[in-house]
């Protein structure tokens, strides 16, 4: 796994809807997309709507709380 920290991407966070779509666990996205599990939980944890994750609004919350 990479070191460092980077913010998830639009791109990045597309994959993970794209992978949720298919029932791809937790674990194997972080490992699909490079990076720790528990940054994939939170990512789902903060940006789950009533609609479930969208990458689109994701995206914007990510960028207001910056």
């Amino acid at each position: 796994m990479p070191t460092g920290y980077n913010h998830l991407n639009l791109e990045k966070r597309s994959q993970i809807y794209a992978l949720r779509a298919t029932k791809t666990s937790t674990a194997e996205i972080a490992r699909i997309l490079q990076c720790h599990p528990s940054t994939i939980t939170r990512e789902i944890k903060r940006n789950t709507g009533d609609r479930g994750y969208r990458y689109k609004q994701a995206n914007v919350k990510a960028v207001e709380r910056r």
